[in-house]
């Protein structure tokens, strides 16, 4: 795969490769967007456009009075190969001077950033740039943020630091400030089937691209059609008053993110009237019934609660309590005694 090669990113990708046609790459980048759009599929393969053994060769050979040949050429020398040994070793992981920092246990560690030190103070080994990914940046830590700013603010020269991030606005400011940010956007639904037809069954396309919400990253490594039953049978036991029967935090999450979904189309339906625009399409019946006597205003203030609550679990909520209170929440304003 190349930069080329990615579906519905136009916007990020041209600005990455008109970046490299001005020779204006930038030491630090922040790829920020929804999990599961294609960030850091787009990190790697700028790091193999940036470094790649074989685009070199068309720089300078621009041909003359022919547009759609000098344009292929522009395109051929600002992107990967994808078949020189550079873009094979950074695919495989093991390239000398692309380093990929993840976390460990939800975190990225002062160990990690010194890591990312001990690398940069060495000149490109093969390639012509040091290229570090930090993939979930926003899991840094206090003590890892502040040694990594000092990376930031005085960058070795020859590299460049991409951090992959879904919550951009957890990393302090002053980190963001010193980063060229690239949104990427959620994707259409096209795209998403286009993305993941390879993966499911072609009965189960249409829903699983729309249960996606626009990252087929999630369909390609979840199944969201038993997630989402997992996530109606837990909402039924809620509201039976049984005890909570979440796992983990990131349940809590998942959880929240799902009830959301469904309270959107609960809303959606009744403004709009049109089916085609639910995510749940196969659950109309069951979408009308629980939205069939309740104002559109009690549906936004259940979708905002919830929404705050989802956005704080990273303080580590008591589960019982959340569980219990998003119970009563939904029977008090819905009238949601069963499911």
């Amino acid at each position: 795969m190349a930069l080329k090669d990615i579906i519905g990113q136009q916007k990020a990708i041209g600005m990455l490769v008109g970046a490299m046609q001005r020779n204006r790459v930038a030491n630090a980048y922040l790829f920020a967007g929804e999990s599961g759009i294609g960030k850091k599929t787009a990190a790697v393969n700028f790091a193999k456009a940036l470094n790649c053994l074989t685009n070199a060769a068309a720089d300078g050979v621009l041909p003359s009075g022919d547009h759609a040949a000098h344009q292929a050429v522009i395109e051929l020398s600002h992107d990967a190969c994808d078949a020189c040994e550079s873009c094979r070793k950074i695919d495989s992981g093991t390239h000398p001077d692309v380093l990929f920092i993840s976390p460990e246990d939800r975190q990225v560690r002062i160990d990690e950033i010194r890591k990312i030190d001990e690398a940069l103070s060495f000149r490109p080994f093969e390639g012509s740039q040091k290229i570090v990914i930090v993939d979930n940046a926003e899991a840094m830590n206090i003590s890892a943020a502040n040694a990594f700013l000092k990376t930031l603010e005085e960058p070795p020269p020859d590299s460049v630091i991409i951090l992959v991030s879904s919550k951009p606005d957890y990393l302090p400011d002053t980190i963001r400030s010193r980063c060229s940010t690239i949104t990427f956007v959620s994707l259409s639904l096209s795209s998403c089937k286009k993305i993941i037809a390879e993966k499911v069954a072609e009965e189960n396309l249409e829903l699983v691209a729309r249960l996606s919400m626009g990252n087929p990253g999630a369909a390609i490594v979840r199944d969201m059609l038993e997630e989402r039953e997992w996530f109606l049978k837990l909402l039924k036991s809620m509201l039976k008053a049984e005890k909570d029967s979440w796992a983990s935090r990131e349940e809590m999450e998942r959880w929240c993110e799902l009830i959301l979904i469904l309270l959107r189309d609960i809303a959606v339906v009744k403004i709009t009237g049109e089916p085609s625009r639910l995510i749940n399409i196969d659950q109309l019946d069951y979408i009308l019934e629980l939205g069939n006597s309740h104002d559109v205003s009690v549906i936004i203030y259940c979708y905002m609660e919830i929404d705050t609550i989802r956005r704080s679990l990273h303080y580590n909520r008591n589960k019982s309590l959340t569980w219990n209170y998003i119970a009563s929440l939904l029977r008090k304003e819905l009238g949601l005694w069963h499911a």
